[in-house]
């Protein structure tokens, strides 16, 4: 069903970009979201004092679901006779205009007003076409309801399982106007702002505060001071915004993955089996010891959605509970290595891993039985890829003709290696196929290869490289003697 929706939204936006191009001044629509291109950019943002831009890749999986909640939106700003319009730009074919602005995110959405196009306003991550338009409702103002008395406080706490308070005894100037900006910014959380004094009462508050209201009942609070910036207070509302263990699934995948806690503990267990209510309130007793500094997840693994996230961590149901450590920005994995799950091992687990003592795991394939009877070796590494990735199996007809060119020659090695089942414990930090190699002379030297993906090329970066290698081997084993001599002779002087 996904490959049917992007195959037809592709084929939809090229018949709106080729029919832009007859004229280069023309602004096509598409699902009432205007198609911008680099000729056509500035005549758009000239027609709209506020244009919306969604800028995204066409077949990029992450882009697929913000293109049709984008497109929503644009409908039902269209319909609501609105003064905001919606545009697009698909940043792999107008890399120019991309460039030209500074796009690096992808998705990614900015607000330009009244034609200025180098300070736009950079919208969050916006997930869904409801959470687009109570953004740009709220940058209109009001940003927050206005509570008046205990009756309607009782109908908004009600609404929502969480919802933001803030108490201010001035609810036009001063320190109020920060609560406001979060709230413009944090479309996805209900805001409320009261200056009652019955609600300061119930509360039991005295000076400016924002609480965090959660199914009816108070939770946590900020106090506000003269030196409170907007930064503290969104910094607060995320990272409270969560209960102590949050479990994954469809809701909270967005929340999760945009925390502003990057270190993140996961709990893979099956919500059924004996032993589970015991293992969740060690794992809960524990995140309240860390809160703020490692967020705490459960999966369930009985729920068939969760295959993916599984298949992800690597994660089979028969080897529950389970226990992984993962940090958001650089994706590496740290298993529990024990089969008790009570608070204290929990604990010392994790004071480890902040402390950066905890050892990574590295997960690898069996080596297969014939590793080394084949052209191309699976043990070593050259050829990095993903086997689900049609650029991975595009090159594998390739590696192959190159294995069997250089099957003679005893000084090259042909490899090729699955990153998505084996963890290779050194950071390249680049999109999958890529193309290395590995001189045996230095094993921490790795050299890329960026040229034409064809035989011929490779064949001769390759054998530059081995001559290379040679050489290096060679001055090596030299200066390797020279030592040996060196010490050889300083013995004998003392003798």
């Amino acid at each position: 069903m996904k490959v049917y929706i992007t195959l037809c939204l592709s084929v939809c936006m090229y018949l709106c970009e080729a029919l832009a191009e007859i004229d280069s001044d023309a602004i096509i629509e598409d699902k009432d979201v205007l198609v911008l291109t680099k000729s056509n950019f500035e005549w758009a943002l000239k027609q709209h004092k506020q244009l919306l831009v969604h800028f995204y890749a066409r077949l990029s999986g992450q882009s697929l679901g913000s293109i049709l909640e984008f497109r929503e939106a644009a409908g039902a700003l269209k319909e609501a006779e609105s003064d905001v319009r919606l545009g697009g730009v698909d940043v792999k074919k107008e890399k120019d205009l991309a460039a030209s602005l500074n796009v690096t995110t992808i998705p990614s959405l900015r607000l330009y007003l009244s034609g200025n196009k180098n300070n736009p306003v950079y919208c969050p991550d916006l997930k869904s076409s409801a959470i687009i338009l109570t953004w740009l409702k709220r940058r209109k103002g009001p940003s927050a309801n206005i509570i008046s008395n205990l009756t309607q406080l009782e109908k908004f706490i009600g609404e929502e399982e969480l919802v933001v308070l803030g108490l201010f005894k001035d609810l036009e100037e001063g320190i109020v106007k920060v609560f406001y900006e979060t709230a413009a910014d944090i479309a996805d959380l209900p805001f409320g702002v009261t200056g009652n004094d019955e609600i300061f009462s119930k509360y039991e508050i005295s000076g400016d505060t924002v609480l965090l209201i959660r199914k009816s009942k108070p939770d946590k609070q900020f106090e506000l001071g003269s030196s409170t910036v907007k930064t503290d207070l969104v910094q607060f509302i995320r990272l409270y915004e969560m209960e102590l263990v949050t479990e994954y699934n469809g809701e909270t995948a967005s929340k999760i993955l945009n925390s502003v806690v990057l270190n993140h503990f996961l709990l893979f267990i099956n919500k059924t089996e004996e032993g589970f209510e015991e293992t969740y309130l060690a794992f809960k007793t524990t995140a309240e010891k860390l809160r703020g500094k490692v967020l705490f997840v459960m999966m369930d693994v009985s729920e068939p959605r969760n295959g993916r996230v599984m298949e992800y961590f690597r994660v089979r149901s028969e080897e529950v509970p389970q226990i992984r450590m993962v940090n958001l920005s650089d994706h590496v994995q740290y298993q529990l290595p024990s089969d008790k799950f009570d608070t204290q091992t929990l604990l010392e687990f994790c004071l480890k891993y902040l402390d950066g003592k905890a050892k990574p795991k590295l997960q690898s394939e069996s080596i297969p039985e014939n590793w080394d009877t084949q052209p191309v070796k699976e043990l070593l590494f050259c050829l990095s890829n993903a086997p689900w990735s049609s650029e991975s199996r595009a090159l594998f007809p390739l590696w192959e003709e190159l294995a069997e060119h250089f099957r003679e020659n005893e000084d090259v090695v042909v490899a090729k290696i699955d990153v998505t089942a084996n963890d290779v414990n050194i950071h390249l930090r680049e999109k999958y196929p890529s193309i290395k190699l590995f001189p045996a002379v230095y094993s921490e030297r790795v050299v890329p290869y960026s040229g034409k993906r064809k035989l011929k090329p490779i064949v001769t970066f390759m054998k530059k490289e081995t001559e290379k290698a040679k050489m290096d081997k060679a001055k090596e084993e030299e200066r390797r003697k020279k030592y040996l001599n060196e010490q050889k002779a300083a013995v004998k002087d003392e003798l």
